[in-house]
Formats: structure tokens, C-alpha cells, sequence
């Protein structure tokens, strides 16, 4: 196929396409607060046509009429109603956010060898990536990736493509016209790398342009599509490159991506590449790559001056326990963390992470921190099945510096969700009535705990065959029912 076939003159762009009024009526849940679960029993939430929630009304019995009181000018006929109130196992839940995956690799998820971060790379990762040259082969596995994501309820994700432009911005077309919300990043990589997956500094230059230049032209609004700076790591790339990208992300306030303090083999070869620097996150420091839209994925191996740097910039941190354990990288100290007021996220890292589940993954993050309280006896490393959902959701928003419009449920931010059914047939989850909670049939405190063991039964045993719509923007872009 010629690269005129993969990139057509028009996209049906998902940003800006008209949806009708809706209502989204039942129980609704989300975590906007690190450690809390909010739910609202039998509400409506009403969503306009650019996709925004313009009213949550709890406990009511009319959404139509929630709606007309709301806008006299809506008729019935104006208005779609999304009703799931006659399931206690059904709820909507926030859309969650990815903030570290590499679409490239999907096909090697579940594919590690004996491997440690470094050999994994030059073993699997780099040989698939330099094939998507190839633009049937990248079509062809980019198409599958975000389907997969969007399967599991993922309505944002941060995107490592490859260092090849074409391939990278095929990429996003696919993203915007599945209607999934997305920030893209061409991967640049300049030394230390195989001699057929490597560029040169004005390769890799002109290559970010011309990504970024399409991402500008296909979303220009970026209601869905992002561009994001992504220097692989700092030893693919040389300082001249690191600085050059750092000046161009401050320049225009883009996303920044990288990895950091991932392998403790890793930290020690960068230390010796870099030795004018006092430590791995200072290269990216003194190079212009902090910020506060930078995601630095993994930070396992961090002094108390690098968390200290990281929080002075006000960078956010993508936790990756999956790939983490996978590739025997370590176990990152989570609370440490958050108790210094960095924000932190997650993310599959597909496909050092072996699945593109962010409950999986939320799952993961939840055991790692008990691992880490078994060594250290420090209860208050643990985090609690509400914590992992919020950097699920809220905490990727506020890493992602997009909390003013996803992330959790309230007027003004968009209606990013997934539909979730505990009961649907095949479920892995298994549910009882004894169980559900009988709102106003019992005592309240009783209804409350109920509800939260559904929550915590959800992560521990749910799957993606429990997300049976998945919304972005206030479209619905994923349905099985």
C-alpha cells in the first residue's frame, strides 16, 4: 500500500462530531479524591452535544424530566436516555488513562524470556519496532492495539509509536477515528541503539516536526489528539538531542514521555554517560525536559534529591507494576511518592507490562505496595483498592494536566466512561444477591459496605468482559451489548 492509502484526505475526526442529548441514568461511581469512593445511587447525569456533563442529579427518578428542567427547549424526541438503573451490579465508572504504552510492541505482550530491562530490548523490542517501516505491518498492529485498549475500558493513553514519522502519524489517524483520546509521540533515539533502529539528530529534528505538524492539522482544537515530546530514555539519546527536545517542549508547552530510573543496571550505564550531571533525573533537569505535563514512566531506583527534583517541576510519574514485576525491574515506592506531592498514574508499559488492562494493572499496583510493607513492616506503604482506582482515573488526569476535563464525574468535565456489569453472562465476577446492596431496604452504613466489596470484587476478578460500553467525548465508541 502506498502511504497516500493509509493517510486520506479527510478523517472522520471524533472531536468534532455532534451527539445528541443524552442522559445517563443509574448508579454512577468514580474516585476523585485519592483513597475516597464516591457513588451517586439512581442518578442522571446529563451530557450536551459537545460531550460535557452539564447536571448530575442523585437520587431521582426521571431523567427526562432531569433534562427538560434543565433545558426547557429539549423535547422527549431531543433526548437519549442511557438507562441502567434496574441492575445494582451495573454502574459507570471514568474512562482509564494509560499514560505508558507502547503501541509498537503489542504484539510481544506476554513475551519475556529470561530477560532484565536492557537485553529485553535489544532481544524483542527493538527488532519488532524497526519493522514499522512497513506501514501494512504498523496499520495492521496499531488498529489491534487500540482496540484492545478500548476493550478495556482505556479512553486515554499515552502513546509510544516508533522513531519512523509515517508510522507515527498512522498512529494517530487511527486513534482520532476510533475516537479514543490520545497523545501520540514519535520516539526519538539517536545513539546507543541498533544500527537498523537508529536516526541521527536532524532525522530525528525533522521527523518530530513533521508528527507533530499532522497531529496540529488532524485535531486542531486537540480535543482528542496531543502531540507528546518522547526521547526513549536518556542513553538512546545525546545530550544535544535531549537539549534540543527539551527547548522545543518549553517553547510550546507540549506533553513530554520518557523512562526514568527504571533498572538499576540502567541508572549506573547513564550515570557513566552522563558523568557532568549529578543524577539520572537532573539530565532531564538541566536538558529542559521537566515540566508539569512530563510523564516519567517507572522511577523505581530514585534518591531522595531525584523525588525531590521530580516535585520541584511539578513532573508527574506513570507507575508500571506489571512490567515492573515482569521484567524484574523492581517495586517503585508509590506512597513515598504521593506523600511528596508528585502526582502519579498508571500504565500498562505494553509490552514490558504483558496485558493493556489498567484495572489489571491497578490490581498489580495494589499487591506490589503489600509486597513493599512485607519488607518494610510500614503499614502506610500500602495502598487500598481506592487508591489504585483513582490513579487509574483522577490520577492520570492530573499527571496528564487534564483533571480540568476527565478523571471523575462533575459539571463541566467530559463524559469519558465505561459501563460496567458485573452480571453480564460470562462474567468472571461472581455475584450474589445476599450481596447487593438494598438501598433504603436496610441500614444505610450496611448498603454503603456492600457497595464497596462490589467495587473491591471487581478489581480483584474483573475483566474486560465486564466493560460493555466505553464512551469518549460523550460518544459512544465501544459497545457489546
Amino acid at each position: 500500500m502506498t502511504q497516500e492509502e493509509f493517510f486520506p484526505e479527510t478523517l472522520e475526526a471524533s472531536a468534532g462530531k455532534k451527539i445528541q442529548f443524552t442522559v445517563y441514568y443509574g448508579n454512577v461511581a468514580h474516585t476523585p479524591v485519592l483513597g475516597d469512593l464516591e457513588y451517586f445511587i439512581n442518578a442522571s447525569v446529563g451530557v450536551n452535544e459537545e460531550g460535557t456533563i452539564v447536571f448530575i442529579n442523585k437520587n431521582t427518578t426521571d431523567p427526562i424530566t432531569d433534562a427538560i428542567n434543565f433545558n426547557p427547549e429539549l423535547t422527549k424526541d431531543d433526548i437519549e436516555v442511557v438507562d441502567i438503573s434496574n441492575n445494582q451490579n451495573k454502574f459507570f465508572f471514568p474512562g482509564f488513562i494509560d499514560t505508558h504504552i507502547h503501541a509498537s510492541q503489542f504484539p510481544n505482550n506476554g513475551i519475556f524470556g529470561n530477560s532484565t530491562l536492557l537485553d529485553w530490548l535489544e532481544n524483542y523490542t527493538f527488532p519488532l519496532e524497526s519493522s514499522f517501516k512497513d506501514l501494512k505491518a504498523a496499520n495492521d498492529i496499531y488498529n489491534k492495539a487500540i482496540n484492545r485498549t478500548l476493550i478495556n475500558g482505556t479512553t486515554t493513553a499515552s502513546y509510544y509509536a516508533t522513531i519512523h514519522a509515517s508510522g507515527s502519524k498512522l498512529l494517530a489517524d487511527i486513534a482520532l477515528k476510533k475516537g479514543q483520546r490520545a497523545l501520540v509521540g514519535k520516539v526519538c533515539m539517536n545513539q546507543n541503539s541498533p544500527d537498523h533502529y537508529i536516526e541521527t539528530f536532524d532525522e530525528s529534528k525533522e521527523s518530530t516536526h513533521e508528527v507533530i505538524d499532522h497531529l496540529n492539522r488532524r485535531d486542531p482544537s486537540h480535543e482528542l489528539l496531543m502531540p507528546i515530546i518522547t526521547p526513549r530514555f536518556a542513553g538512546s539519546c545525546t545530550e544535544k538531542l535531549l537539549k534540543w527536545l527539551g527547548d522545543f517542549r518549553a517553547e510550546h508547552d507540549y506533553h513530554c514521555q520518557t523512562h526514568l530510573a527504571e533498572n538499576k543496571k540502567e541508572v549506573e550505564w547513564t550515570k557513566e554517560l552522563f558523568p557532568d550531571f549529578n543524577n539520572y533525573t537532573d539530565i532531564y533537569a538541566k536538558t529542559n525536559l521537566l515540566g508539569p505535563k512530563t510523564i516519567l514512566a517507572h522511577c523505581i531506583h530514585l534518591s531522595e534529591e531525584e523525588k525531590d527534583l521530580i516535585s520541584e517541576y511539578g513532573s508527574g510519574v506513570s507507575h508500571c507494576p506489571a512490567s515492573n514485576s515482569s521484567i524484574t525491574s523492581g517495586e517503585a515506592r508509590i506512597r513515598w511518592l504521593l506523600n511528596s506531592g508528585i502526582n502519579v498514574a498508571l500504565g500498562s508499559d505494553c509490552s514490558g507490562g504483558f496485558e493493556p488492562s489498567i484495572l489489571s494493572v491497578a490490581k498489580h499496583a495494589l499487591l506490589v505496595s503489600r509486597h513493599l510493607v512485607m519488607k518494610s513492616e510500614d503499614d502506610d506503604e500500602k495502598l487500598s483498592v481506592n487508591d489504585v482506582l483513582y490513579l487509574a482515573t483522577m490520577g492520570g488526569a492530573k499527571v496528564l494536566r487534564l483533571d480540568d476535563k476527565i478523571g471523575s464525574f462533575a459539571v463541566g468535565k467530559k463524559w469519558d466512561a465505561q459501563l460496567i456489569d458485573l452480571s453480564c453472562e460470562g462474567s468472571p465476577v461472581d455475584t450474589f444477591e445476599f450481596q447487593e446492596p438494598v438501598w433504603g431496604g436496610e441500614d444505610l452504613k450496611l448498603s454503603k459496605r456492600k457497595y464497596q466489596d462490589l467495587i473491591d470484587k471487581w478489581l480483584f476478578n474483573g475483566d474486560d468482559r465486564n466493560v460493555r460500553s466505553v464512551f469518549v467525548n460523550g460518544r459512544r465508541v465501544l459497545s457489546k451489548n
